[in-house]
């Protein structure tokens, strides 16, 4: 009689326990990146039920960088100027390629474009490259190589399977100003024609070049 209850008990602790292992296993994600499994769901909002294989898409539809890789990127940001029938900015373009590193990249194609490039970089050299505050005038493989490695990006590319890099702008955005002529040559409509010129808009160089590698 006793094993008849004693299996009874146990057969009832199964099937209550039933119910908490289909809530499923959560996955939580730390503030150092690391990436931690529980039955608990934690106060934090990171914290989502594990249903399949874990999800490394973006917002924006891209894979996440590897934490590694995206802290040196916080630290050091690459930043690659090109222009247009450039052939040593394709090979820029190729190394950076090659050794996944995520880059932004600014088109230098404009008169704007190029005083804006003068203002950071003294002249009109192209391509340039900025790694954080470092700045490297030309295309050398040996040199980009050696300011790369001594940031600390990987050899070889670490970028997940879906990663895109972002698409090319231009270094300065253009924006229409009133009483500039339109593409016909007449004034912009609700604009007199005999508008003064406007004054000449002052341009920002991109605030993503902090200070940074120092050798």
């Amino acid at each position: 009689m006793k094993r008849i209850i004693a299996a009874t008990l146990a057969t009832a602790g199964l099937l209550a326990a039933l119910p908490a292992a289909a809530q499923g296993v959560y996955r939580i994600v730390g503030p150092d990146g690391r990436v931690t499994f529980s039955d608990q769901p934690p106060p934090a909002a990171n914290a989502r039920p594990q249903t399949g294989a874990s999800s490394s898409g973006s917002a924006s539809g891209g894979a996440q960088l590897p934490f590694e890789l995206r802290q040196i990127a916080s630290r050091y940001p690459v930043v690659l100027y090109t222009g247009e029938n450039c052939a040593p900015c394709n090979s820029g373009r190729n190394l950076l390629g090659s050794r996944g590193i995520p880059y932004t990249e600014k088109t230098i194609n404009t008169t704007e474009d190029a005083e804006a490039l003068r203002r950071l970089n003294s002249d009109a050299t192209l391509p340039l490259l900025t790694i954080g505050g470092q700045k490297l005038r030309g295309y050398l493989e040996t040199e980009w190589t050696q300011y790369l490695d001594a940031a600390g990006y990987p050899k070889q590319s670490a970028l997940p399977p879906g990663y895109r890099q972002p698409a090319p702008t231009p270094l300065v955005a253009v924006k229409p100003v009133p009483g500039m002529p339109s593409a016909t040559g007449a004034p912009a409509a609700g604009t007199p024609a005999t508008a003064a010129p406007p004054a000449e808009i002052p341009v920002q160089p991109p605030a993503d070049n902090p200070a940074g590698i120092r050798f």
